[in-house]
């Protein structure tokens, strides 16, 4: 438990946090590394190399230069594997019940996501969790592949919160680095994309499971 001030609203990021699509993104992964001529690569290897920006990434998985036109490319072959493969994903270990809970004892709930906006709020909603977040933003340009630290600043001036009072629950340093320049905390999940070695690089406390993040600040 900690002694800071308690926290009474959570971020929720979703990928490789709420959702578990590990398989589904290696998959994705593989479909760019067939177009480009590159052997298949594990989930092992794909958390061994995955940063942000996500060109940087690609850039040593394909031992290549990325041009515009190379990225633009990328974002395509793995978005349209990744959304053939969507109906193979399933919910994380806890989710909806910690969600559920933590509502109940009076916490708020927000998801923000570096998904696509216009598909992700159809795919929390066919879950049948949109009822339990205050707001779900996702990403709302046309490429993707980028930080999130302007998309959670936007975020929580539009819920106009207390910093203080928020935790953001993420996968990947990348919810570390937006919340320390948001002023909020994080806990970051080793269920996702990086290894447990780099999420604690970050200085964030790192967990295996829901529930463990929640009992972080609850």
């Amino acid at each position: 438990m900690s002694s800071e001030p308690r926290v009474s609203h959570v971020v929720w990021d979703w990928n490789g946090t709420i959702l578990d699509d590990n398989d589904a993104v290696v998959s994705a992964v593989n479909a760019v590394c067939t177009a480009f001529g590159r052997d298949h690569i594990d989930l092992d290897y794909w958390r061994s190399i995955y940063r942000r920006p996500l060109s940087e990434g690609y850039q040593e998985l394909l031992a290549r230069e990325l041009s515009i036109q190379d990225w633009v490319e990328i974002d395509r072959l793995y978005h349209d594997a990744y959304r053939a493969l969507l109906p193979t994903t399933r919910l994380a270990p806890g989710i909806p019940d910690e969600l559920r809970r933590w509502r109940a004892a009076g916490g708020q709930q927000s998801l923000l996501s570096m998904w696509f906006h216009d598909e992700l709020v159809p795919l929390v909603t066919e879950y049948g969790l949109a009822d339990l977040f205050i707001r779900i933003d996702g990403q709302r340009t046309n490429i993707g592949g980028h930080g999130k630290t302007a998309h959670l600043i936007e975020h929580l001036t539009a819920l106009r919160l207390d910093p203080t009072e928020v935790l953001v629950i993420g996968d990947v340093l990348d919810d570390a680095i937006a919340a320390q320049a948001a002023g909020v905390r994080c806990v970051l999940l080793t269920t996702g994309v990086m290894t447990r070695k780099a999420l604690e690089a970050s200085g964030a406390p790192v967990v295996d499971s829901i529930a463990e993040a929640l009992a972080c600040y609850a």
